[in-house]
């Protein structure tokens, strides 16, 4: 239902206002993104666990359900969750840096272009800010990543939790065991992250517009919906279009020998898996970043609401003079 609340401009606080576009602004829009990411990626570290595992041996499980049923019976519940301590410092990280640095890069970007063209080539700049955005937002995750990844990929896991892992690497590889698979994880994020943030304001953009009202003029719940509902499918294209670079980010932390180039350990692991063999696990993924995106989505915009910011969409047609 309609209501005449608007969400459009700065939220009177005890502190003062916090005005759009300011530093104050972005970091705030940081803290909503670690929220979202961290705590989203966490909630679903049993789903991401079997998949992970199911990429490296497709036939370790035959569904998901036979696989927490083995690890529950070995592991207990404590099994279910492996990962779940790096999963939530990294993707804590890298949601702050990708959502924080999205909102700086969009602006920026059509600041530089100007209101006109910035609307009229709105899905380019959504695409350059994402893009821009996670090559950031990867670096903080990288060593998260790396750790996470070889703890759900052993069983059992070879690490105890995230700060005894970073050590084991650090003390036999160097920093660079830890950074390793920044490339493909670059390769399988990046076209992700892209994917995410022009298809989902493009998505809410096109609901509003078949809707009777302003966007602002609906409640809160109505638009995190509309923000939930946008991210789930806008999620379900991010999988499809990122899941050939999560299977081998998934393998090169497994199968990387010391030394070992990137492009000489993928070649080696695509001439063992095939093509068909990057999409092991895609049902499961879609499941999971669809619920994922439709979810940080709908916390990431409530978490602006409560700021006094505008919720995430498509920019207003500028007035012409």
């Amino acid at each position: 239902m309609a209501t005449g609340t608007s969400t459009g401009g700065p939220l009177t606080r005890p502190n003062g206002k916090i005005e759009l576009y300011s530093g104050q602004y972005y970091a705030s829009c940081a803290m909503g993104g670690l929220l979202a990411c961290g705590l989203t990626h966490a909630a679903v570290t049993p789903l991401d666990l079997v998949k992970c595992r199911r990429q490296v041996d497709a036939k370790l499980y035959k569904s998901n359900l036979q696989g927490w049923s083995v690890i529950y019976r070995g592991e207990g519940i404590r099994g279910i969750f492996t990962g779940w301590s790096p999963t939530l410092f990294g993707y804590s990280a890298q949601g702050a840096f990708k959502y924080g640095f999205y909102e700086f890069f969009k602006k920026k970007y059509s600041d530089v272009v100007g209101p006109e063209y910035a609307h009229q080539y709105k899905t380019g700049v959504y695409l350059a800010a994402s893009a821009s955005a996670e090559v950031i937002a990867d670096a903080a995750l990288c060593p998260f990543e790396a750790v996470k990844v070889r703890m759900q990929t052993t069983i059992p896991a070879q690490y105890k939790g995230t700060f005894d892992g970073i050590s084991q690497i650090m003390a036999k590889e160097g920093a660079s065991g830890l950074c390793k698979g920044i490339y493909p994880l670059w390769g399988r994020q990046i076209p992700y992250t892209m994917m995410k943030f022009a298809s989902f304001e493009t998505i809410v953009e096109m609901i509003y517009n078949r809707l009777p009202y302003a966007k602002d003029e609906y409640s809160k719940l109505a638009q995190t919906g509309v923000s939930f509902t946008g991210g789930y499918l806008a999620g379900i294209l991010c999988a499809a279009v990122s899941h050939p670079a999560d299977v081998m980010v998934s393998k090169l932390n497994v199968y990387r020998e010391p030394g070992e180039a990137v492009g000489a350990v993928l070649s080696r692991v695509y001439g063992d898996i095939g093509f068909r063999g990057l999409w092991n696990g895609l049902p499961v993924r879609i499941v999971m970043v669809g619920t994922l995106t439709g979810l940080q989505w709908m916390i990431y915009d409530y978490f602006k609401i409560f700021m006094g910011f505008p919720t995430t969409g498509g920019p207003a047609k500028p007035k012409k003079d």
